[in-house]
C-alpha cells in the first residue's frame, strides 16, 4: 500500500518531485530544498502580477500539490500587482535562500521546465500579461 493510501495524492506527490527533480537538473543543483524555494518564488512571483482569471488559467496547469504552493497566501482582491524589473527581482529573491544577482539567471530557467512540463502555451499566456520588462527577465535565452 501506498503511504497516504490515496492515488491522486500519490501521483501528485510524484509528479511535484520529478518536476524538482527535472528543476534540480536544470539548474545544476541536487539541493530539494532550494529548488523549491526557487520554484515557489517563481510560481508567486508570477501569479501576482496576473488577473484573477490569468492565475487561474495558469494554476489549472499545475499538479495538485503545487497548485496549492501557488494558490497559498495569494489574495485575488489585491491583483495584479504591478512591479517594475527590480521589484519583481526583490520579490523574487525575498525567500532568503535566493540571492538577487541569481534571479535573472534562475527565472529563465523555471521558465524553461513549466513550458516542458505544462506545454508552453499556458506559460506564454501568463507571461503576456507581464510588464515587457518582467517578460524578458523570465524568457530563457533561446526564446527572446
Amino acid at each position: 500500500m501506498s503511504p497516504t493510501g490515496v492515488h491522486s495524492l500519490e501521483r501528485t506527490i510524484h509528479t511535484t518531485n520529478r518536476w524538482l527533480a527535472d528543476l534540480g537538473n536544470s539548474i545544476g543543483t541536487e539541493d530539494r530544498e532550494f529548488v523549491y524555494h526557487v520554484l515557489r518564488r517563481w510560481l508567486h512571483s508570477v501569479r501576482d502580477g496576473l488577473t484573477v482569471e490569468g492565475a487561474a488559467h495558469l494554476a489549472a496547469q499545475l499538479p495538485d500539490l503545487l497548485r496549492g504552493i501557488y494558490y497559498n497566501g495569494w489574495n485575488p482582491s489585491a491583483v495584479p500587482i504591478r512591479r517594475d524589473r527590480q521589484e519583481f527581482i526583490e520579490h523574487f529573491a525575498q525567500s532568503g535562500r535566493i540571492a538577487r544577482t541569481d534571479v535573472p539567471k534562475l527565472a529563465p530557467i523555471v521558465t524553461a521546465a513549466l513550458r516542458d512540463e505544462m506545454s508552453p502555451a499556458p506559460v506564454e499566456h501568463a507571461l503576456s500579461q507581464l510588464p515587457q520588462d518582467i517578460r524578458e527577465l523570465l524568457q530563457p535565452p533561446e526564446s527572446s
